[in-house]
């Protein structure tokens, strides 16, 4: 039997691992100053590796299902591995033609590396939830969480690393360590054995310990769920909470400057702090929503960000700006852990890495349209502030969505007349007596 906060652990090193590539924009000045690219030019690469990440996520969700985590968290490693490994080759001086040195970036970097990021993504996330029963949001949280602390600590590594040894070491260094560990992590996960369950898991109520079993609440294959309306209510929920908030990281420094009046160097120190709050919100979030249940989560989510949003172009004071700002990114990095939580508790945990996946394909749309929007946006209205108000707007939109998928949640549970169901927080749990399935 192996140890499940191992299992976790795991978990959070294929992530720490690829959530790497959210610290790219530390390659994106030495490569412009190495081989005379515009921002633009160096900064597809890191559009194109989260397209990759979100469509190989849902191409790759039926093979995690299918072959294990031990398999796809194999290969997550060795295309990500080679996409770093080639991109040293790409930025050697072994290639002479600089047309083809980008060329060969985009192809390593952005599709065989970012192939490697959506296979990695969804690879430890339903193994957890079904090694975590009890704890579905705080089992993804763990795992998100790694990616969104990634940049955080990877950063300042990186940066020195690029300074004492080039970018073609630096890219060389970062594959083989995270080959090591990916597969490390990779060869350890694997699923529960059939019909286990963590100690005190069902039980009496009055008899300790109890757990509340999740209801789930509409079991069905990847397939099915994508005719569903709830599946798209997810889908775009995701789209709108991720292009706004990547849409904020990509001018996050300039923004700063201009609404506060700071310099340079002051804002970079506030902007890298972006990462941790980014990774704490994945944790917090999902955590959470094991209590508060999931459609609450979203909803607090949009709240908060269509008064961040609104409020922000309006403060001047640094810290009062700082805190609006993290608040921001915890929920933007929320967003992301809590999905699948809320995954399995509406379509169950037949195929939640199937499902997951399709899910992201907002994740690809939204990381090639959310910083376009934001440069399109500042140039339109010639005010970082008035893009923020904007976005506030467009959350409106998100909350309604999760409004209705609150209000789904507690009629499909009233259509199942479960009158012993836990609806307060429509956290989707039941109370389950001995002998009891849970199963609806």
């Amino acid at each position: 039997m192996k140890n499940r906060g191992l299992i976790a652990l795991a978990g959070i090193g294929i992530h720490i691992s690829i959530g790497s590539v959210y610290a790219w924009s530390v390659f994106s000045k030495p490569l412009q100053q190495a081989f005379g690219w515009n921002l633009k030019q160096a900064n597809f690469t890191f559009g194109l590796a989260i397209f990759t990440l979100g469509i190989s996520a849902a191409l790759m969700g039926h093979v995690v299902e299918r072959r294990g985590p031990r398999f796809s968290g194999s290969l997550s490693a060795l295309l990500w591995a080679t996409g770093l490994l080639g991109s040293a080759f790409a930025t050697s001086s072994h290639i002479a033609c600089e047309e083809l040195r980008l060329w060969l970036l985009y192809l390593c970097y952005g599709l065989i590396g970012g192939f490697g990021l959506g296979t990695g993504y969804i690879t430890p996330v339903s193994t957890l939830m079904k090694w975590f029963p009890d704890h579905r949001g705080l089992a993804t949280g763990l795992a998100i969480m790694g990616f969104g602390f990634a940049s955080f600590l990877g950063a300042p590594l990186i940066g020195r690393l690029i300074e004492a040894q080039g970018l073609s070491t630096t890219f060389a260094i970062l594959g083989v360590v995270y080959l090591v560990v990916m597969l490390a992590s990779a060869l350890y996960l694997a699923p529960p054995p059939e019909g286990w369950q963590p100690a005190g898991y069902s039980g009496r109520e009055d008899g300790p310990p109890v757990r509340r079993k999740p209801i789930d609440l509409m079991p069905m294959t990847a397939n099915e769920a994508v005719k569903t309306p709830p599946f798209y209510g997810l889908w775009l929920m995701m789209f709108i909470n991720i292009g706004c908030g990547i849409a904020v990281i990509s001018v996050a420094s300039p923004m700063t400057q201009e609404l506060t009046g700071i310099d340079a160097v002051a804002a970079a120190a506030i902007v890298g702090m972006n990462g941790l709050f980014n990774g704490l919100g994945r944790l917090g979030w999902a955590s959470l929503s094991d209590r508060i249940g999931r459609p609450n989560t979203y909803i607090a989510f949009f709240v908060l960000e269509i008064l961040a949003f609104g409020c922000l172009p309006a403060l001047r004071d640094i810290l009062a700006f700082q805190a609006l700002l993290y608040l921001i990114m915890t929920c933007y990095g929320g967003g992301f852990s809590t999905l699948p939580a809320y995954i399995g508790d509406l379509f169950g945990m037949r195929q939640v890495g199937a499902i997951h996946g399709y899910v992201l394909t907002a994740w690809a749309l939204a990381g090639i349209t959310g910083s376009s929007l934001a440069a399109y946006l500042r140039e339109e209205t010639g005010s970082y502030g008035d893009m923020m108000r904007i976005f506030a707007l467009v959350f409106l939109l998100a909350l309604g969505v999760a409004i209705v998928m609150r209000g789904f949640v507690r009629r499909e549970l009233a259509r199942k007349h479960l009158g012993y169901a836990e609806v307060e927080g429509d956290a989707l749990e039941v109370a389950v007596s001995e002998g009891e399935t849970g199963d609806g």
